[in-house]
């Protein structure tokens, strides 16, 4: 009778660390991975693969082996919201995404709605993180477009100073709430812009837009949008003898913005974070990645580092609740990750955004790209 118990007991604790052992916690990542964004889709999910990799290669998350799903949103708002629908059903909790503004908003709220938490490495609208629809689960690791808009305005109004500057936007909630941010930060400093406008995404012919930045005699052109639009701008700008310059925000932070505009984007500024490829905390990350090809660009390490996030957040609250996972993320907690330490507030945005300038410039190589002033 003894033996039996025991041998009983035995069968349990060993079908118990079984289970454990064979334990998965479901991740999802969500961006434009077709369609003309491809390329930031691309970067979001070779920042959550390779993190999750590394990840699971050290014994996972808890004793857990981590997961990963892809969602498709096409840069589509109700396409994200399939896509975080699909999430819920497949028993998805943690989400790194979506890329666009306008997605992430209507996808966090189908997250809230199912207990499930979301990091974006990129949607940097004021609007994400204060939605009383979804106040408790989304976060983000990049900046929001306020700060970024300041830092942009500031520099039309003091080393720009006395040029004309058109702001031009197409429509979305990033690229319009970017460009306003910008504009309202250079109005308030006296700089008044000669032209506002808006275009649409997708469009191909903007011999309209420029024509009319030449009438107004335009010399700096604010472009509150991606890079796709943005390269063909430029391109369109120097086919029809203006040589403007440029200047935009993250939304062009692709190597694909130069192949789309030409030659002719060599001057072009840009507000970004310093390059996160370049620090320390970054260097045995970027090895793996450049081992298998792949340039960790602009967003990828953001990717990355929501991943981290998660990780330490689930060991510091001995949960995988989402939302006991929420609250130690707001806690305080110093998180340490690829692009340095995150402190997330009560909103869910970081405490230490740190725009700077770039200008897009012919390096030794040939290749145009972008270089910190």
């Amino acid at each position: 009778m003894k033996k039996t118990l025991l041998a009983g007991v035995a069968l349990a604790a060993g079908l118990a660390f079984s289970g454990a052992a064979n334990a998965q916690l479901k991740f999802g990542v969500a961006g434009p991975i077709t369609g003309p964004n491809a390329a930031f889709g691309k970067q979001l999910t070779d920042g959550a693969e390779q993190a999750i990799e590394d990840i699971n290669a050290a014994g996972g998350i808890m004793g857990q082996k981590v997961t990963l799903s892809k969602g498709d949103d096409v840069s589509d708002p109700k396409q994200g919201v399939s896509v975080a629908n699909k999430f819920a059903a497949d028993g998805v909790k943690f989400v790194i995404g979506h890329f666009n503004s306008g997605v992430s908003i209507p996808a966090s709220e189908v997250y809230a709605e199912n207990g499930i938490l979301s990091i974006t490495p990129a949607s940097t609208n004021p609007k994400l993180t204060e939605n009383p629809k979804a106040n408790w689960n989304v976060f983000r690791t990049c900046g929001r477009d306020d700060q970024q808009g300041a830092v942009a305005g500031d520099y039309l109004a003091t080393k720009l100073k006395g040029k004309k500057v058109a702001v031009v936007h197409d429509k979305t909630t990033y690229g319009k709430g970017l460009a306003d941010e910008t504009r309202k930060a250079m109005n308030a400093k006296g700089i008044k812009d000669v032209v506002y406008e808006g275009v649409n995404t997708g469009e191909k012919d903007f011999s309209a837009l420029v024509s009319k930045l030449k009438a107004a005699g335009t010399e700096v052109v604010y472009w509150g949008g991606l890079h796709t639009e943005g390269g063909l701008i430029v391109r369109q700008m120097r086919d029809q003898g203006l040589n403007a310059v440029m200047m935009s925000g993250d939304g062009i932070t692709s190597a694909e913005f130069a192949t789309i505009g030409g030659p002719g984007v060599e001057g072009t500024l840009m507000t970004f974070p310093p390059d996160p490829r370049a620090r320390p905390e970054a260097a045995k990350a970027v090895a793996a990645f450049k081992a298998k090809k792949i340039d960790p660009e602009s967003y990828t390490l953001y990717s990355y580092a929501a991943v981290e996030i998660y990780k330490q957040a689930i060991e510091a609250a001995k949960s995988t609740d989402p939302k006991k996972v929420s609250a130690q993320m707001k806690s305080g907690q110093k998180f340490k990750t690829v692009i340095g330490e995150i402190v997330f507030d009560k909103k869910g945005d970081i405490t230490r955004p740190d725009y700077v300038m770039y200008t897009w410039k012919k390096g030794a190589d040939g290749k145009i790209t972008y270089v910190q002033n």
